[in-house]
């Protein structure tokens, strides 16, 4: 009976350490989907701000056009140009459990032109001295400014909770279970290549 059996609970040896494989395995697995499931939220937190940051702006631009339209109401194409920008830019909502390269890519894009065009509306301040000097213009365009940084340390954070959250799902033996469990890679913004330069305007 002393075959190969222990003395304690009549188990095998062989049995026992199959059971501390498992019950190690199982821990493991536990502790690296935990682990993905936090820097996942990460990712998905830092893409709300994200999105914050573009809505706070958004919600900006209706009273700038307003102001400038006081002033300047002949600039039409500028106007409506941002105007039109806009409700393209606030129609396209991601999110952040399905955040594809298209997705993302057109998400992007829209704002990219919404920037553009507001980057045109801004510049009309210079042949309007009058506006230029108006305190509700100013505020507005103080307003705008810090809101684009926000947005770029939103862009930045993004792209810091993705980075790390890749990298948890994709290096060994995380891997083995990330895509067992829906894990997958994210998208990071990035930068357009006319971004690069600033725009050149003339009048």
């Amino acid at each position: 009976m002393e075959n190969n059996v222990s003395k304690a609970g009549g188990f095998s040896k062989s049995t026992i350490i199959i059971g501390v494989v498992v019950a190690v395995l199982v821990i493991w697995s536990i502790s690296a989907y935990n682990g993905m499931v936090n820097v996942e939220e990460q990712a998905t937190t830092e893409w709300a701000k994200v999105q914050s940051a573009y809505q706070r702006r958004a919600d900006l631009i209706p009273n700038l056009v307003e102001v400038v339209k006081g002033y300047a109401s002949h600039e039409k194409e500028t106007l409506e140009g941002v105007v039109n920008a806009r409700a393209k830019a606030t129609s396209i909502q991601v999110n952040a459990d399905d955040l594809t390269p298209e997705k993302l890519e057109q998400f992007q894009k829209a704002q990219g032109e919404l920037s553009q065009a507001l980057g045109k509306l801004l510049a009309v301040q210079e042949s309007y001295p009058d506006l230029k000097a108006n305190e509700n213009f100013m505020d507005l365009q103080k307003q705008l400014e810090g809101t684009e940084n926000r947005i770029n340390e939103a862009r930045n954070s993004f792209n810091t909770a993705v980075q790390n959250y890749n990298m948890k799902i994709r290096r060994f033996p995380n891997s083995l279970l990330a895509g067992i469990f829906g894990f997958d890679k994210m998208e990071k913004f990035e930068a357009d290549a006319e971004a690069q330069n600033a725009p050149t305007v003339k009048f």
